[in-house]
């Protein structure tokens, strides 16, 4: 090759990947209320341009992503935790802290796209409805960047769907979306068709004040609803005559939205969401992170707002080597049983199981045991099938009460694996021996405490600011009080069972509910049905509907749910 050549080909650059944005729009709120489209695009996403500060949680929570790393540079952002992660860039305000324009923003949108980057432009609502997408869309096209608009519930219908109030039913059929301010001539909104009024807070009084004038009764149903679809939503009911100082007394604050008409009646009957059991409720989730997300989706589902607080950490065994042992064993055929006793056991084997580079073919021939439901549910998605699982009590005890007695003419091999943590009790070893087995207790991992809270989270348990804990094992309730400290006296306690109550009771915790069988649903369920029946006692007695952060009883009824 001659030095030209090698000019040539040294000089030559590859061309830049094209980039694209797309304008999703997050919904008022609720995570739930996000597209598939929309979550598909945030987890390919290079770069996510935010509007409000809650979007930034928004993408961590739907992406699974750890609490954000501030970098320094040209826009305000955080960096990918690893890679693969998108930059989550603030849209919203700029480095001296003042608000981006549409036009600001829209340069941010640009510029990251002329780099090659998928963007992903998150608005709240709808980008095309209410929103500034047309103008940055607009920014797009002068700019030869290709983009796509990707729709989101907007707060207009959304807002009051959650707040119990159809726009439109069979007698008021007509609707007008009124964006509020001085140039609008309330006029001609005289008449009883419903309207939704957007960024009405501050002028509420001059706004019913105008439409009486033009000729509304005073005695129109008004309902404003603050911060809707999220768990901290709150509406109030009045009048056009009185909606002003009722507003002012409920503390109605923006974002809200206001409807006007007969259809805010229907909210006494069709109200869904404040009303549910758990609304509004801070609950405390002490469980290690990998074991939370099922039982704090199910909390979000009555209502509350679970916060996760490890109290307990997972680790690898000290010495390796019995387990190391062990799996050898399993897979030389030296085991007629496996027996795992949590999810945990199931995960420690398989990364095992993986360092050794083995499948699931290496179970052929032996069965498996699980102590319950969700055990054999982490066996069933390892490819396996769980030949013994309890009839009756899901515990080690249940377990017991089917497992059969060796039989030397059935039973070619007389040994079990157990794979356990190190603080299992030897219940289920002495049991299994007296059936005429020999048991490998081998420790398969070890469970430590975790490091304490930050100090605002361990004064919110010791003051009370939480409505209720869930405990769902007695390591949960001795290691919460060990680095957090005892829970409020007008904290709910909830427990998954007999023996985590009793050690509740030994830290001088007072059981309020408890599930009545052992597992994260039955246990989730009991504390609705304790929230269900404590909103109703206060709704018979005439008194308000508060959570048990907002009062400090000086007693509390024990309830065993059934």
């Amino acid at each position: 090759m001659t030095r030209g050549n090698k000019s040539a080909t040294s000089t030559a650059t590859a061309p830049t990947p094209r980039g694209w944005v797309s304008f999703v729009g997050s919904g008022p709120g609720d995570p739930g209320l996000l597209t598939m489209r929309a979550v598909d695009l945030l987890r390919g996403a290079d770069v996510v341009v935010t509007e409000v500060p809650e979007h930034a949680g928004l993408v961590r929570t739907v992406l699974g992503l750890p609490e954000p790393t501030p970098v320094t540079g040209e826009d305000t952002a955080t960096a990918p935790g690893t890679p693969g992660d998108p930059e989550i860039v603030d849209g919203g305000f700029g480095e001296d802290g003042q608000p981006l324009t549409h036009a600001a923003r829209a340069k941010v949108v640009v510029r990251h796209a002329k780099k090659g980057r998928q963007v992903v432009r998150l608005m709240a609502g709808d980008p095309f409805l209410y929103a500034s997408g047309p103008e940055e869309a607009q920014a797009c096209v002068k700019a030869g960047i290709g983009f796509e608009i990707v729709p989101g519930v907007s707060s207009v219908t959304a807002v009051p769907a959650y707040a119990g109030i159809p726009l439109t039913t069979k007698t008021n059929r007509e609707l007008a979306v009124v964006t509020c301010g001085e140039r609008v001539d309330w006029s001609q909104y005289a008449d009883k068709r419903t309207l939704v009024l957007l960024s009405a807070v501050g002028s509420i009084g001059d706004i019913a004040g105008a439409l009486v004038e033009a000729g509304r009764s005073p005695e129109t149903p008004v309902a404003m609803t603050m911060v809707g679809t999220t768990t901290e939503q709150a509406t109030v009911t009045s009048t056009l005559e009185h909606i002003a100082v009722d507003a002012r007394t409920a503390k109605i604050a923006p974002p809200a939205i206001t409807v006007v008409g007969d259809v805010v009646n229907h909210r006494e009957m069709l109200s869904w969401f404040e009303t549910k059991p758990l609304f509004g409720w801070r609950v405390l989730v002490p469980r290690t992170k990998e074991q939370a997300a099922s039982l704090t989706h199910r909390l979000r589902g009555y209502g509350s707002v679970p916060e996760e607080v490890p109290t307990i950490s997972v680790e690898p065994p000290r010495n390796p080597q019995q387990m190391d042992k062990a799996v050898r064993g399993l897979v030389e055929g030296r085991y007629e049983w496996i027996a795992f006793t949590s999810v945990n056991a199931v995960r420690a084997v398989r990364e095992k199981f993986e360092e050794y580079g083995l499948d699931a073919r290496a179970f052929s021939g032996l069965k498996i045991a699980a102590v319950g439901d969700k055990t054999a549910a982490a066996i069933a998605a390892w490819g396996l099938r769980a030949d013994l699982v309890p009839s009756g009590e899901q515990s080690a005890a249940g377990l017991l009460a089917d497992w059969p007695p060796y039989d030397d003419l059935l039973d070619p091999i007389n040994r079990v694996f157990l794979p356990r943590a190190d603080i299992a009790t030897e219940n289920l070893v002495a049991g299994l021996i007296d059936l005429g087995w020999e048991c490998d207790d081998v420790t398969a991992y070890r469970t430590v405490r975790a490091t304490p809270p930050p100090a605002p989270t361990r004064d919110a348990i010791k003051t009370g600011k939480f409505d209720a804990v869930v405990f769902t094992s007695s390591s949960t309730v001795r290691n919460l009080v060990g680095i957090a400290g005892k829970p409020h006296p007008s904290t709910i306690i909830a427990v998954i069972g007999p023996a985590t109550a009793k050690t509740a009771e030994e830290h001088g915790l007072r059981v309020d509910v408890m599930a009545p069988k052992p597992s994260v649903e039955d246990l989730v369920d009991a504390l609705a049905d304790f929230g269900a029946v404590r909103r109703t006692a206060l709704i018979e007695s005439g008194q308000p509907v508060t959570k048990p952060s907002d009062r400090k009883p000086s007693g509390r009824r024990k309830v065993r749910a059934k």
